[in-house]
This record gives structure tokens, C-alpha cells and sequence, in this order.
């Protein structure tokens, strides 16, 4: 039984940021009193191996929904085929001021600005220890706000040694546009020392923890097509696992003359869906087959998702899509795939 539709006036009545917490505390307590099984979605199973893993099928949860890793199993019931926790720092960190969260409903998307708020990756790792989720697992690691540039490698670091053994593969954010500079991170020199010491970090942690955890890297929409090939050339340099595109976009101009245009952070949803699949074609002629893309933005239905996946995607997540259209989403996807 599908109750978002009679759920979302209510939700979408509260600030935005509040109706994240109620929607995900609702979610948890549903999957505790063994309601959320009642409502189960009917999901067949569409087994795909990508980047050493199997997963149960091609459609994951995108960061950004769960950062602290809190609701793990109460999101494993909605039926995807994997989920991406976080953007999670070294330490933990409040993120931007309030209010931080803006809905755009007449386009069916989202601005945030939060900054990579959350609670540390120690609270992360203590939650997915303590759930029984047992599908694959992302770990988006990001470097916190007050880390020099010059010393986001360092961060990384950290955050990919203390989750290598927890995930099933961690994802490389570089491309959030909410924390200062962090999207230099793609450019020149910075990206090939960055991706050059996470390599050597996983070979080194393969052998210590006897496990081969895979890394991808997550791009931005908003490349130039030079940009797109010169990080496809150095993930097949760097024998990188995966790429993620994309994150959010800092572009307006598919939302002009709109209350919350002018806000800053990045824009999601609806607005996103070319400029990312266009980054996806990019990549997918660039890189050959030679490593697998996971597609994400602007994915609000299973037209949608099979677009992505005739651009080159292998796999694809949601998050704005969810917020307007609820769980239903998933299966319309997966039905659709």
C-alpha cells in the first residue's frame, strides 16, 4: 500500500530540513514495529555484477539522504539494490548555517547547501556494525570544512582507511559544491596526487585487511567535455574502480525567475537530468567499457533511469526523485529496467 501520496502534503507543509529527520524517523520506526513489511514493495530481483560486486539490482540510494548511517535498515526494506551512506568527514562537523534546504516543487528539485553535516566516521561505522542490512554497502567520504586543500588528501586518507573494512566500496566525493573549494579537487594536478595516494592506500589495505574494496569518484555536472576526458584519462591511469556522475549542480539556468534561484549550494532533481547524462555520454565514450559508470540526477521515473542507462550507466541511484515521488518511485524504476 502506497501512503506517501497521502503523506507528502503533510511532510511538504514542514521545512524542508525538518521533513527529512520525520520522513527517516518514520521510515525506522515503520521497519521496528514490522509495519514497513506490510507495505514491502514486490521487488524481482535483477542481479548485475559491477566493479567486483554483485548487486541484487541496478538501482541504489544516493548519498546525501543517509549521512550518519543512522537508517541503514529501515531503507534496506524499499528495495534497492544498494545503498550509499554519508558524505561522512574525519570529524564531525554542523555543516552551513540554516536555513540550508530549499524544495522547488514546480520543477521537481532541490538546493541544498549543507556542507557536509554530519556526525564523524567513527558514528558512522559504529551504526553499520550495529545493522543487519548485509547488501552492498557504499561509504561516501569527503574532507571536512576546515582541512586546507592543500591537505584534503590527508582526509581522504583517513576516511578510506577507517572504512575499507565496513563497505563494499567507497566513493571519493570531490565534487560537492557546498564545501569551499573542494570542486578543485577535479582540476590539474590536484586530482592525479589525489587519486595517485588513494590507489597506493587501497593496495596497501587489500593486503592488511585481505579484501579488495572498491573506489569510485564522484563528478560534477558541470564539466567541460575537456574536463570529463582529462578525469577519465586518470581513472584508467590510477586503475580506479568506478565513477559516480553526477553530484549537484551549481547551474541556474533551468530554474531562472524562481523564489529560490539565487539561493546558493547545489540544485538536484529534475533540472540536473541532462547536463548529468550528458556527463555520462562523455565518460561512457571516453573510458570504452574499461570501467563501470553509476549514473545519478534528475532521475524521476523509469524513462528517466533508462536513459541513463543508454548513456553507458551500468547502475543508477535516486534521492530528489524519492523526495517527490516517494517509494513507488523504486518500483516503477525497476519494473521499467
Amino acid at each position: 500500500m502506497n501512503l506517501y501520496p497521502l503523506l507528502r502534503p503533510l511532510l511538504f507543509s514542514l521545512d524542508p530540513e525538518t521533513a527529512h529527520h520525520v520522513t527517516l524517523d518514520l521510515l525506522k520506526l515503520a521497519k521496528q514495529t514490522g509495519l514497513s513489511a506490510l507495505s514491502k514493495p514486490t521487488v524481482r530481483e535483477k542481479p548485475v555484477n559491477v566493479m567486483g560486486l554483485t548487486f541484487k539490482n541496478p538501482l541504489g540510494l544516493a548519498a546525501g539522504l543517509d549521512k550518519n548511517g543512522d537508517y541503514i535498515d529501515a531503507l534496506a526494506e524499499l528495495g534497492f539494490g544498494f545503498l550509499e551512506i554519508g558524505t561522512v568527514t574525519p570529524r564531525p562537523q554542523p555543516g552551513n548555517l540554516k536555513p540550508r534546504l530549499f524544495r522547488l516543487p514546480e520543477h521537481q528539485a532541490i538546493i541544498n547547501r549543507m556542507g557536509f553535516n554530519n556526525l564523524g566516521v567513527d558514528h558512522l561505522l559504529a551504526q553499520v556494525g550495529k545493522c543487519q542490512y548485509r547488501g552492498v554497502l557504499g561509504i561516501n567520504i569527503g574532507k571536512n570544512a576546515d582541512t586546507p586543500l592543500e591537505n584534503a588528501t590527508e582526509d581522504y586518507l583517513i576516511g578510506l582507511r577507517k572504512s575499507y573494512a565496513a563497505a563494499s566500496y567507497i566513493t571519493i566525493n570531490i565534487s560537492s559544491p557546498n564545501t569551499k573549494n573542494l570542486r578543485q579537487l577535479q582540476q590539474g594536478d590536484e586530482i592525479k596526487q589525489l587519486l595517485s595516494a588513494l590507489k597506493e592506500e587501497q593496495l596497501q589495505l587489500q593486503t592488511a585487511h585481505g579484501k579488495y574494496t572498491p573506489i569510485a569518484v564522484k563528478i560534477a555536472p558541470d564539466l567541460s567535455d575537456e574536463e570529463i576526458s582529462h578525469i577519465a584519462a586518470l581513472l584508467l591511469e590510477f586503475a580506479i574502480d568506478g565513477v559516480i556522475a553526477t553530484n549537484t549542480t551549481i547551474a541556474r539556468d533551468k530554474i531562472q525567475g524562481h523564489v529560490h534561484a539565487n539561493e546558493t549550494g547545489g540544485l538536484s532533481g529534475a533540472p540536473v537530468k541532462d547536463s548529468s547524462t550528458r556527463v555520462v555520454k562523455g565518460l561512457a565514450a571516453e573510458l570504452s567499457g574499461k570501467l563501470p559508470i553509476i549514473a545519478a540526477g534528475g532521475i524521476s521515473n523509469g524513462q528517466d533511469a533508462q536513459e541513463k542507462m543508454a548513456a553507458g550507466a551500468s547502475l543508477v541511484q535516486i534521492y530528489s526523485g524519492l523526495i517527490y515521488k516517494g517509494p513507488q518511485l523504486i518500483q516503477d524504476i525497476l519494473d521499467s529496467l
